[in-house]
Formats: structure tokens, sequence, C-alpha cells
């Protein structure tokens, strides 16, 4: 019931924000990796479905992702914040790069799940690494856009804001999400996780 909620949610938001984005090119870079996050949860839905928790988690990234491709990042009404806070610069982006640390949830829930690991401490490092390593490809990304893409795309994509270090903090703001949600995950499955030995011996001999 949940997943499918957050699904007619997610199809009516795209449809409604797909109408007159700020820049077109900006908002298909945008929702690119966003659809095709939708498309492959609803591809694997029969084969394995994940918590409700888990569909949630993975919403936020989706919505607000979906959100900034409308406006750009840089230009999402968020102003409310960036004066209470003091701050130089819009903060919405940092806010969506959070949540992609959410996916560390649903990666580690595969993992205990499918039983891929016989670790407790593989199997609440590896989602960790795993964001880290998204995180560092999608700056890739952002970056080789930026260099061939229209020039005004190209920033917006990029969504620098003049920080230099904009790149680094995007992916601190993804471990940081991802260090939330995996001990969100520990607390939720304690229980199960507590069955797991801590080293890295199989399973079928504990």
């Amino acid at each position: 019931m949940v997943p499918a909620v957050l699904l007619v949610l997610y199809l009516v938001v795209f449809a409604v924000l797909g109408i007159d984005p700020y820049d077109r090119a900006v908002w298909v870079a945008e929702n690119l990796p966003i659809v095709a996050i939708v498309v492959l949860l609803m591809a694997t839905y029969r084969r394995f479905r994940f918590s409700d928790g888990a569909y949630v988690l993975m919403a936020c990234l989706i919505f607000l992702h979906t959100v900034g491709g409308h406006f750009t990042f840089e230009r999402v009404p968020f102003d409310w914040v960036t004066e209470l806070f003091g701050f130089q610069r819009n903060h919405y982006d940092r806010m969506a790069h959070f949540t992609v640390g959410f996916y560390a949830y649903p990666c580690a829930e595969l993992l205990l799940r499918r039983r891929l690991v016989s670790s407790r401490l593989v199997l609440l490092l590896f989602p960790i690494f795993f964001i880290v390593t998204v995180a560092a490809g999608y700056e890739l990304f952002e970056w080789q856009y930026a260099v061939h893409a229209d020039p005004g795309a190209g920033m917006a994509v990029l969504g620098s804001q003049g920080d230099v270090w904009d790149a680094q903090k995007d992916m601190l703001a993804d471990t940081l999400g991802a260090l939330v949600a995996t001990g969100l995950f520990a607390l939720v499955y304690r229980r199960r996780l507590a069955t797991l030995p801590g080293g890295g011996q199989d399973l079928s001999g504990s």
C-alpha cells in the first residue's frame, strides 16, 4: 500500500513540475537519474519488496530532486531557511544530498534479507561505502555535464553557487545521511543483527 501511494504521489508531482520548468535541459538532466531509480524499484518490486520504511526513506530524495529539477536547485524557494540560519547560499541541494544517504537503509536491508554477507561489520559498513561511491560518481557526472552542456544549464546542474568546495561538501552530506540511515537500520533490525557474527565467519558455521 505504501509503495503504491508513494508512486502515485510521485507521478502527480512529476507531471505538475514537468510543466514549464525553469530550464528544460536542466529538468531533463536532473530527472533522468530519478526516473531511473523509480523504474528500477518498479521493475524489481515483485522480486524483492523493501520495507515500507525503506520506501519512505527512498522517496525523500525522489521528491526533493524532482522539485529541484523544476526550479534548479539554486532557485528552489528556500529563502526562509537561508535567512533563519544566516547562510550565504541556498542549501536546498545539501538537504537533497543528505537524503541520498538514506539509500544506505534499503542497501543494508537487501544485504540482510538476502543473506549476501555473513558479517555484521560488513553489513553495516558496506552501505556507507556504497553511498560514498555513488556520491563521488554523481559529482563526476555533474562535472562532465557542466563541461559539455550549454554553459547556463551546466552551471545550474553543477549548482556550486560559487563554492569551490561544493563537491566535497555534497559528498559529506551524502555520507552523513548514510550514517544516519545506517544507524536507524541498526536500531530497527537490532535483534536480527545480533544473530550475525561480528567478523567474517560463515553463517552456516555459526
